[in-house]
């Protein structure tokens, strides 16, 4: 395919924010045209206090996967690098629940909403840091995959735990409910607490550009133009953990977004890694704003989670991709 310059890229991901972004103020059980954009209409009520909060939310939401995911793959060389495959978002996810299942967030039980997204951000800097840990010097798919697994497979247990020794059926249902993944009734408390989280760790994943561009030649090429690999790795486990954390602490896990961004922008953009990370950032914010209107739309009794979509839509691209990697091992 022929290359796209990334100027062109950016400037077509910001339209299609555009456009996605005034079709997520109307579409909804109610629907609000252009002409109610108004304070004198009742529905402004809706866009005010429901519309724009989640819209930003997803914004910021994608954003924050889209470009963990890129880093991620930039870092490990890996295609299968994303928060959820590797278990990130799943350590965010305890560290979530754990706060959820003590009442640390409730401010009516005496805490506070600022410890669950900081819990999440705990959950999800240990998982980067086990992750890097577990693999090491190894870059191999193998690897990376099996790392995750095992992530996953603590993360899981530690939730399966919190559902088993909840103290009532309201803190069942509602670690339930978090966990599957939405933007359902959040507002702009929900983006004030993660927005500045989130921004802190995009800017401290872009300043890894430099490093990832050297990191394709591999660790000993790395090292002789002058990179820090324990800076990068310091960075990149408080990027992530940051921005990954803050998203699923007021969403919950929404899966795949950082897994298909980058694959969607690199046949225009090209396998750079640092040319991939402002515009997965954008690519990730499209998918996740594109994926809730498209909840919204679906006929059913009660909205379908946007968690349980994106893994409807990004499970068969997980296969593909390991299948494509089969191939090309074998």
């Amino acid at each position: 395919m022929k290359r796209v310059s990334t100027p062109v890229v950016v400037a077509g991901l910001c339209f299609a924010l555009v456009l996605l972004g005034a079709a997520s103020l109307m579409v909804g059980r109610v629907w609000v045209p252009l002409e109610a954009w108004s304070s004198a209409d009742p529905r402004w009520v809706i866009i005010l206090e429901l519309r724009i909060p989640r819209t930003l939310l997803a914004i910021v939401v994608g954003g924050a996967l889209g470009m963990s995911g890129a880093a991620l793959q930039g870092y490990t060389r890996n295609p299968l690098a994303d928060p959820g495959v590797l278990g990130v978002s799943s350590m965010a996810a305890l560290g979530a629940v754990i706060s959820l299942y003590f009442g640390f967030y409730a401010p009516v039980l005496g805490g506070a909403p600022w410890l669950m997204p900081l819990c999440a951000m705990a959950g999800a800097l240990i998982g980067v840091l086990v992750l890097i840990g577990l693999t090491g010097q190894a870059s191999g798919t193998v690897t990376f995959v099996l790392a995750g697994v095992v992530l996953n497979i603590v993360a899981g247990a530690g939730v399966a735990l919190a559902l088993n020794l909840a103290p009532n059926p309201w803190a069942v249902n509602e670690i339930v409910n978090w966990l599957m993944g939405s933007l359902t009734d959040r507002s702009f408390a929900d983006l004030q607490m993660s927005a500045p989280f989130v921004a802190l760790g995009l800017a401290l994943l872009l300043l890894t550009g430099r490093a990832l561009d050297a990191l394709t030649l591999g660790e000993t090429g790395a090292r002789s133009l002058g990179i820090s690999l324990s800076r990068i790795r310091v960075l990149l486990a408080l990027g992530v953990g940051l921005a990954a954390g803050a998203s699923v602490a007021v969403t919950g896990v929404i899966g795949f977004v950082g897994l298909v961004t980058p694959h969607l922008l690199r046949p225009f953009l090209g396998p750079r890694p640092a040319g991939l990370l402002l515009p997965s950032a954008l690519g990730g914010a499209v998918i996740v704003l594109a994926g809730d209107i498209l909840v919204r739309l679906i006929p059913s009794a009660a909205e379908v989670r946007l968690g349980v979509a994106m893994a409807a839509l990004g499970g068969p691209f997980f296969l593909g991709l390991l299948l494509v990697q089969r191939r090309r091992l074998s």
